[in-house]
């Protein structure tokens, strides 16, 4: 029994959502956001309310109703308050630029790295003396923040001995002891 895919998804005021053809559209202050939903699942709209319910008891249906659920709520949040992410570059050397959406990052390889960000995402960074350079994305669309994020954080990962490279400002690197302590 799926308990998130029961609850029913509130709609906010100024945001309009539609289904059709097992497309949901949701359109808010932000922007305009779609999903495409599995042909079983069933979505309602009901007031100021979005139901998703699913045909069967079916291992496949109930997988897939808490998870379509999750996503249309995350459209939802993304078309009235957007999302964020933040990044730090940990490293000597290490500087963050951008110019519009082309982000110029030096991270200690022989050349700088050229980053084109999608235009549906906006870019800012900063370089403050005493602190790491930080990267900012806002965008409305959950998913192609988290994967532009994680373009970008695989460029240099945080690496365990000295704890170097691209990390989330929330990100814990665990670090390892190194040569020297295991004598």
């Amino acid at each position: 029994m799926s308990r998130i895919g029961k609850k029913p998804i509130t709609i906010p005021a100024g945001v309009t959502v539609s289904v059709k053809d097992a497309v949901v559209t949701v359109k808010g202050p932000k922007g305009t956001l779609t999903q495409e939903v599995d042909r079983d699942i069933i979505v309602e709209v009901e007031a100021n309310e979005v139901i998703v319910k699913r045909p069967t008891e079916q291992i496949r249906h109930r997988a897939m109703h808490g998870l379509y659920r999750s996503l249309i709520a995350n459209l939802v949040k993304g078309v009235t308050e957007g999302y964020k992410k933040e990044l730090e570059l940990v490293g000597v050397g290490f500087k963050a630029a951008n110019t519009g959406n082309v982000l110029d990052l030096a991270l200690g390889y022989s050349h700088n790295i050229i980053f084109e960000i999608p235009k549906e995402l906006t870019i800012s960074t900063t370089t403050e003396k005493g602190q790491n350079p930080k990267i900012f994305l806002e965008s409305a669309d959950k998913q192609l923040i988290g994967q532009v994020a994680a373009k970008i954080r695989g460029l240099r990962k945080p690496e365990p001995y000295k704890g170097k490279g691209v990390r989330y400002s929330d990100e814990v690197v665990r670090r390892k002891a190194g040569k020297a302590a295991g004598k």
